[in-house]
């Protein structure tokens, strides 16, 4: 019996890229088959104001703002207003300050997003390597290089 795929939870960055439409979301596309998954990816809802502020700031058309829309009716949006997820924050934000002496910090909206996968106990689908401190200690993250070379 094999295993049931993962869930997985969408930062911005991978948002974007699906977005775009580039050769970058084809290849998220091809690897994890987030369509054809039989749980709808989640996306927390700091990564959707985030994308929307992103659309806003860069006077994206009709025609972008309709796919972002369209991609966006198509994740879970996870709502940040929980217990556990500010518990998880919480946690997230400790245990990173505690790496290298307190060197160690996040941004307050990547914090949000890892604590959304901690709770969640979704696989998160990254381009930012700022949640690379956590990966397997505090969430599961696969990095796609948003720099990489990747066939059309």
């Amino acid at each position: 019996m094999s295993s049931p795929p993962p869930l997985y939870l969408l930062d911005t960055g991978v948002l974007l890229v699906l977005v775009r439409g580039q050769a970058i979301g084809k290849h998220i596309e091809r690897t994890y088959g987030l369509s054809r998954l039989p749980q709808r990816p989640l996306a927390s809802v700091v990564s959707k104001a985030e994308i929307r502020s992103l659309a806003q700031r860069n006077g994206w058309g009709d025609a972008k703002r309709a796919v972002l829309e369209n991609l966006l009716a198509n994740v879970v949006i996870v709502d940040i207003n929980t217990d556990d997820v500010i518990n998880a924050y919480v946690e997230i934000d400790s245990f990173s300050h505690q790496l290298a002496g307190g060197a160690r910090t996040m941004g307050k909206n990547d914090l949000w997003i890892a604590a959304t996968a901690r709770v969640t106990k979704a696989r998160l689908l990254t381009t930012d390597t700022d949640f690379d401190h956590l990966d397997n200690a505090m969430i599961t993250r696969d990095y796609i290089d948003p720099n990489g070379s990747y066939p059309p």
